[in-house]
């Protein structure tokens, strides 16, 4: 879990996972939820969906990023 979270961490994987959370959540939202947003029917629950809706492509991505840095280093190994 060590080298995973170290990996995961990195500058330029939080950084890529941020920028896909950004347009893969909001375009999520978009088409989950914009029907209440523009109706201006948000509530406290729809508030919380909306965040997992963000954090889902953060951990795809940091997850994919984080196996891609580890299939580099073991080739280099191999």
């Amino acid at each position: 879990m060590g080298e995973f979270l170290e990996l995961a961490l990195r500058r330029d994987v939080v950084r890529r996972a941020l920028r896909i959370a950004a347009l893969v959540g909001t375009l999520l939202i978009a088409i989950n939820h914009g029907d209440r947003i523009l109706g201006g029917r948000v509530e406290t629950g729809d508030l919380l969906k909306m965040f997992l809706t963000i954090f889902v492509p953060y951990g795809v991505s940091t997850v994919s990023s984080v196996a891609a840095l580890r299939g580099q280093a073991s080739q280099g190994r191999g």
